[in-house]
């Protein structure tokens, strides 16, 4: 009898060069402390662990923020979906493509259309610009992605972990905005350190504090 190992394959795009990166993964190469998938520029890398209990731990740089995201996934979710993505958690935009390897090649093109289009509306002229465009000194953004979050809270659209929702507040710093609950302690982080990354804020139609 021979045992096919399981494998799947995972991609991200480089927030540097804009690169789309796609590596198989088996189930046995997840056995050692880590695995990187690096960019060929060198700028960015995608971490895979797996913990103790079997659970898929991903550290994904993302192409609208500073700073990567941090996602958790069942080892059943991680090899055993056709496709499955992971989003900016600020934005509609996907951040990571896991899944089999036609899908996820055709997940990711059509992720380079819609970064592409974003892009254009933000008027960036490409993604070396949007690399070197990193820090603001507007203070309209900030104006901006505050207008954006007291809307939501006026809609009731702002979600956290009190059950008839939470009482909240928000904080200015360098290059976010937190907004957070006071009654719960949830909060989120809203990057302002790039145009692209609030220009994509100003679609959100949902703020969850976590």
């Amino acid at each position: 009898m021979v045992l096919t190992p399981k494998q799947t394959t995972i991609a991200y795009r480089c927030p540097h060069c804009g690169a789309g990166i796609m590596s198989a993964v088996g189930f046995f190469s997840l056995s050692g402390d880590m695995l990187k998938l690096k960019c060929d520029c060198g700028e960015s890398e995608l971490i895979i662990q797996r913990s103790r209990d079997g659970k898929i731990r991903l550290t994904v740089p993302c192409i609208l923020c500073s700073k990567p995201h941090q996602y958790t996934i069942s080892s059943s979710l991680f090899f055993g979906r056709e496709l499955f993505t992971l989003s900016c958690p600020y934005s509609d935009l996907n951040a990571c493509f896991i899944g089999e390897t036609n899908h996820v090649k055709a997940a990711l093109a059509q992720n380079e259309l819609e970064l592409l289009e974003l892009l254009e509306e933000a008027g960036v002229e490409s993604f070396e610009a949007l690399h070197r465009d990193r820090t603001l000194t507007d203070p309209q953004i900030f104006d901006i992605v505050l207008f954006v979050v007291r809307e939501l809270e006026a809609e009731g659209q702002i979600k956290c972990r009190c059950p008839e929702g939470g009482e909240y507040e928000v904080e200015v710093l360098d290059d976010c905005i937190r907004v957070y609950c006071t009654v719960c302690g949830a909060e989120s982080r809203l990057p302002t350190d790039s145009v692209l990354s609030a220009n994509a804020f100003l679609g959100a139609d949902s703020l969850t504090l976590e």
